[in-house]
């Protein structure tokens, strides 16, 4: 079978340009030319940052918002998800209640299940379809490890009185074909990422935000006043009173002092429609998406045309000097996709591709102002979480920046836990990754 090429994602959204008008042609975005003038500067136009210009543009429209990304909007992660929508910030919610307390544990639940339902009130006001409104998604487990931790996880719930349903297999079985012993069940919703990222860009455009592309941020310094900010791109410098820097794991090359935020490229895989049996078997009726709950395991979901992305694997750590390790990767979901159930062992793929994400130690996203720069914040580090985070940052970032007093999120913070990553420790993260990958194979 002929391998598909890889990068492209198969989400329809990834081939539209939102902010080319109606009945146009695709147009290559102006770039950042000689010293220009901003209120808010949004760098960044993935889901957070086109997520804080569009909230920003709603709560003030006299603001003059700029929006700039190092290629364009929807280019970057944002774009190229797997569109799994549910409920997940920091670590499982036992290891939460032991390292913040119950109170904060309890607090990051609720705040991360509010994130999906403002996803869904965000989609439907941009019509951007979610799947079902009473749609699914189990964290599953077939190991005795697994089970142990969901145990766990399902008594911290209790104890929190947070409303988490425990599946055994029957339950399971009810809503997939898959051999998995137990599960948690959360609502959630699947969608097409890219599609939400050029919807908010189309609504920002709408509402007079500028955007300017081809401009990679290179460094920021001090204006001549407290309350301005000089940010400095390849071709000219935008002077604005207030930035966000939505550019996740960027932050380590430009310098930002928010800790470390570790770039991984995460991979994933998509087939050609399936047939209606086989769509029955793996989601289509209940609208039912599944995580393993093992670190690296593969999740999968069915997307509106009868697709089945699955992701997992063995993250990258960049940079790398060939794709050969991403191209290890496809195969080893490829492997597993053929595993998950006879229907799926001749089934095509059509679709590889990979997206950066950004990680922290601790598994918190990094949302606050700089240090000593109250008018520059920094989003970032969602974890692999970022399709509901991202858009509730946005809100709260918004919010902040326009004189209101949003509720502090439970990871509200400015930088993330500090790791020396020097050039020597990189194979050792590697091999470590590596590790990892094979516990979840024999788990699988």
């Amino acid at each position: 079978m002929t391998r598909p090429p890889a990068g492209r994602p198969c989400w329809p959204g990834a081939d539209l340009d939102p902010t080319a008008p109606p009945g146009t042609e695709p147009a290559a975005p102006q770039r950042v030319r000689g010293v220009l003038e901003a209120d808010v500067t949004v760098v960044g136009a993935g889901l957070a940052g086109l997520s804080t210009a569009y909230h920003l543009a709603e709560r003030d429209p006299s603001l003059d918002v700029l929006v700039i990304d190092a290629e364009g909007p929807a280019a970057g992660a944002s774009g190229r998800g797997t569109g799994l929508l549910g409920p997940r910030v920091g670590p499982p919610v036992d290891q939460a209640v032991r390292r913040f307390g119950p109170d904060t544990a309890r607090r990051m639940h609720l705040a991360s299940t509010e994130a999906v339902e403002r996803v869904r009130e965000l989609c439907a006001r941009l019509g951007v379809p979610t799947g079902p409104r009473d749609g699914e998604q189990i964290v599953a487990t077939r190991t005795a490890d697994g089970l142990a931790a969901l145990a766990r996880q399902a008594a911290a719930y209790r104890r929190l009185g947070l409303d988490v349903t425990v599946l055994s297999a029957a339950g399971i079985r009810d809503r997939l074909d898959v051999p998995y012993h137990a599960g948690l069940l959360y609502r959630a919703a699947g969608l097409d990422p890219a599609a939400l990222s050029g919807a908010l860009a189309g609504a920002c455009a709408a509402k007079g935000v500028r955007f300017l592309g081809n401009s990679p941020l290179l460094t920021l310094r001090p204006g001549e006043t407290a309350a301005d900010t000089h940010l400095v791109f390849p071709g000219g410098t935008v002077r604005t009173r207030k930035a966000v820097l939505a550019v996740n794991a960027a932050a380590g090359p430009l310098g930002l002092p928010v800790g470390t935020v570790l770039p991984l490229l995460v991979h994933a895989v998509a087939t050609a429609p399936l047939p209606a049996e086989a769509r029955e078997l793996l989601g289509g009726r209940t609208g039912c998406a599944l995580i393993d709950a093992h670190p690296l395991a593969p999740y999968f979901r069915l997307t509106p045309d009868g697709r089945l992305v699955l992701g997992g694997g063995r993250p990258v750590l960049p940079p790398v000097s060939d794709d050969s390790g991403s191209a290890a990767v496809w195969a080893g979901l490829e492997e597993r996709l053929r595993r998950l159930h006879p229907v799926l062992a001749d089934t095509e793929v059509t679709h590889r591709w990979a997206g950066r994400i950004g990680m922290t130690s601790d598994g918190l996203p990094v949302v606050g102002p700089l240090t000593d720069r109250p008018d520059v914040w920094y989003v970032g580090g969602c974890c692999g979480h970022g399709l509901a985070l991202s858009v509730a940052h946005g809100a709260h970032v918004a919010e902040a920046l326009t004189g209101g007093t949003p509720e502090r999120l439970p990871w509200h913070r400015s930088r993330a836990p500090r790791l020396p990553l020097p050039a020597p420790a990189r194979p050792l993260l590697r091999a470590g990754l590596g590790l990892m990958e094979r516990s979840a194979r024999r788990a699988a």
